[in-house]
């Protein structure tokens, strides 16, 4: 196995010696979309030998430790291995999800939209409780959001979001959020003060960098302007400047109103509509699971990925994974890292 590592990094050297040659032409950063996208591939190569580096160095102490008991056994080598040991744990923990983040497009900045399930305010309420909880996530993760498109409930909450997650990895993590999440609890909107269940679709999409091809004619676009508006309502802008694209063969619809000009709100929702296109495409080659527009038909019960319970008792459970805790309130503060961890492992058995 080690032998593999070792391959590994010889051709992960190869690879930074390249590019560093690259960068040193007199012209490199004259084209600065390329320059960027080099720099960061150095710099990720870099941080892979690093992580490498520190896991060797691990797993040489920790043989040092074994091959020490195995010659003369004590009480206090061993505890001071296991002491060790546990020092170690969150980074192997960490390493061996970063191995798992394998995917083609597991590296990209992701793309997030939540709907609200039947049930009106209710269900407009707990997606916007799922919009704070994936941005607290993305703020703890160091992660770059932009709200892209924000229509307001129609007394509380959201019908719907559309938010890029800028960073490395995020899709690879968010991926493990695609699907229908259910709220029980009792009802702030209730004045008899009763248990509601409401049901919200997360869907992930990987921002697609412009050396994949996704081919879109222009004609197979409908591309409409209005005027743009705030949460609450509130104008942002008197003109046209909101767009919403079309894509006529598949029915994809995107839209983007945060910017003012109208120009800049088209190019991002070219990016939306190309990541969305990308994702279909995928989804129809590997067949390895639902497409992901049969999903959205039924935001309801039987098809949750994860139930969040504030009432009778508090828990929150993937049913996918199994996994669950009862620390409700860190979970809806951005705590997602343990069912992501357990949705990638998950996928690997």
């Amino acid at each position: 196995m080690r032998s593999g590592g070792i391959f590994d990094q010889v051709r992960v050297k190869e690879k930074i010696s390249i590019l560093e040659k690259e960068m040193n032409k007199p012209n490199f950063w004259n084209d600065q979309k390329n320059a960027q996208k080099v720099t960061k591939e150095i710099n990720s190569l870099k941080q892979q030998l690093e992580k490498e580096k520190k896991i060797k160095e691990i797993s040489d102490e920790l043989e040092t430790y074994r091959l020490l008991l195995e010659e003369e056994f004590s009480e206090s080598l061993l505890k001071e291995a296991a002491e060790q040991l546990s020092e170690y744990l969150p980074i192997i923990e960490k390493a061996e999800i970063q191995f798992l983040l394998n995917g083609k497009t597991d590296q990209n900045s992701a793309i997030l939209t939540i709907h609200p399930g039947a049930g009106g305010t209710e269900s407009q309420d707990w997606a916007e409780m799922l919009l704070r909880m994936y941005k607290r996530w993305a703020e703890n993760s160091n992660y770059k959001i932009e709200i892209v498109d924000y229509i307001p409930g129609d007394e509380a909450g959201l019908k719907s979001v559309t938010m890029e997650i800028l960073g490395d990895y995020v899709f690879g993590y968010l991926k493990s959020e695609i699907g229908i999440h259910r709220l029980v609890r009792i009802s702030p909107f209730n004045a008899q003060g009763k248990r509601q269940t409401s049901f919200a679709s997360v869907f992930v999409y990987p921002i697609i960098e412009d050396d994949i091809e996704v081919e879109i004619n222009p004609n197979d676009l409908k591309i409409d302007t209005y005027k743009s508006s705030g949460k609450g309502g509130q104008s942002v802008n008197t003109t046209d400047s909101a767009v919403r694209i079309t894509h006529l063969p598949t029915n994809i619809v995107v839209q983007c109103q945060n910017e003012r000009s109208q120009l800049r709100n088209k190019e991002v929702a070219m990016i939306i509509l190309r990541s969305k296109l990308y994702q279909k495409i995928e989804e129809e080659r590997e067949k390895e699971r639902q497409k992901l527009e049969n999903t959205k038909t039924d935001i309801g019960w039987g098809n949750q990925i994860r139930s969040y319970v504030f009432h009778p008792y508090q828990m929150v459970k993937d049913h996918r994974t199994n996994f669950e805790t009862g620390n409700v309130s860190a979970v809806m503060d951005g705590e997602l890292d343990g069912f992501m961890n357990a949705f990638l492992k998950f996928k690997v058995n």
